[in-house]
């Protein structure tokens, strides 16, 4: 309706009422939450940049379509090679990285 705003919980996916339901029913499921600006937590956001820099980055695309149909190609491709990702990371590691950077950048 025009003049009228959604609530904006709604489009906050973990906020919706559906997704609180599911979760209520799978008390082992706990969501995390990556800090903003933090996409290299994100693994959604690492499958993209997969795309990226390994399909789409220096290409060109005469079109939409040629440009989906190279996404799936390499999604079929990734799939049919796939393995569990293992994060070997551990939590002082990733907090550390900030620390041992700023040193650098500041020269202390």
């Amino acid at each position: 309706m025009p003049g009228t705003s959604p609530d904006l919980r709604q489009l906050r996916t973990h906020q919706h009422a559906k997704v609180k339901a599911w979760l209520a029913r799978r008390p082992r499921y706990h969501p995390h939450f990556t800090p903003t600006y933090a996409s290299w937590l994100n693994q959604v956001e690492r499958w993209f940049g997969l795309i990226t820099h390994q399909a789409i980055r220096r290409d060109s695309f005469e079109s939409v379509s040629n440009l989906k149909r190279k996404i799936t190609q390499y999604a079929e491709q990734y799939y049919a090679h796939a393995r569990p990702f293992r994060w070997t990371a551990t939590a002082d590691s990733i907090l550390e990285k900030p620390t041992r950077l700023s040193k650098v950048i500041n020269g202390t």
